[in-house]
């Protein structure tokens, strides 16, 4: 059985705004890298939707928060990529930040302002669902400056691999504390730009055509090899970044003395 290669974390020019590639090119891009699948995660948080007036209604604003995603897929199915739909969601109590895969644009559409709700909360929705229909929730770079895991029980896995080479996501720490905890593991390239292309993902044991199989196939967590990229280009915004990202340690750190 032919193996697959899929990305679980990559963001969109259109819908997040820190990224830079729109989401035809994404798609274009990941072909020529070798991969099979990817899923589009941008970034789902309060900051994006209040953008919008009032007199907006939801699903106008999922719609316009799903163009980065749509091109891609748009593209994926012109050259032969398949492309799910997941997001990078962010509650408004914590600067943590979950993917959620499992979802479709009819979820994203019923169920508005998801970011309201708190992670547990947000766990025991997720869980009323029936079998063959799950979301998966999988936090996203755990270990970063000012950032800790969540309760283990209201999630089902880690990133234990972020390749985004402008971060200092602290794989190494992730990937002991999952082994550790026998958590369910996932790697993703965490892609905004051309250099975070390929750095992670996972290759399946078997094709998934659409994000019930993906759930399936991850629920399973049997075969399933981790892809990552440990080398880090040089680059002068990941210099910032990390200067960013001490600053916030240093804070977090204060926060605890107190």
């Amino acid at each position: 059985m032919k193996s697959f290669r899929i990305d679980l974390h990559v963001h969109t020019r259109e819908s997040s705004i820190c990224g830079r590639t729109e989401g035809r090119l994404v798609a274009q891009l990941y072909k020529k890298a070798g991969y099979d699948g990817i899923v589009i995660t941008d970034h789902y948080n309060r900051s994006y939707f209040r953008k919008f007036p009032k007199s907006v209604p939801w699903s106008a604003r999922i719609d316009h928060f799903l163009r980065g995603y749509r091109a891609a897929r748009k593209e994926g199915e012109e050259i032969g990529l398949t492309v799910l739909l997941g997001i990078e969601l962010k509650f408004v109590d914590s600067p943590r930040e979950f993917l959620v895969y499992g979802i479709d644009e009819t979820f994203l559409k019923q169920n508005p302002e998801l970011y309201q709700m708190g992670l547990a909360e947000f766990r025991k929705f997720s869980t009323q669902f029936p079998s063959g229909k799950e979301i998966l929730i999988y936090q996203a770079h755990p270990f970063r400056p000012g950032i800790s895991p969540a309760p283990l029980d209201l999630i089902d896995g880690i990133e234990v691999y972020n390749g985004n080479p402008r971060q200092n996501s602290n794989n190494q720490m992730a990937l002991a504390f999952a082994q550790q905890n026998k958590l369910r593991m996932i790697s993703g390239s965490d892609f905004h730009r051309l250099p975070d292309l390929a750095r992670g993902g996972l290759i399946l044991p078997e094709a998934v055509a659409d994000t019930r199989a993906l759930v399936r196939v991850l629920k399973q967590n049997e075969g399933i090899t981790l892809i990552t990229d440990d080398h880090v280009p040089f680059s002068i915004l990941r210099l910032v970044t990390c200067a960013g990202n001490l600053v916030k340690k240093l804070v977090h750190q204060r926060n605890e003395d107190f």
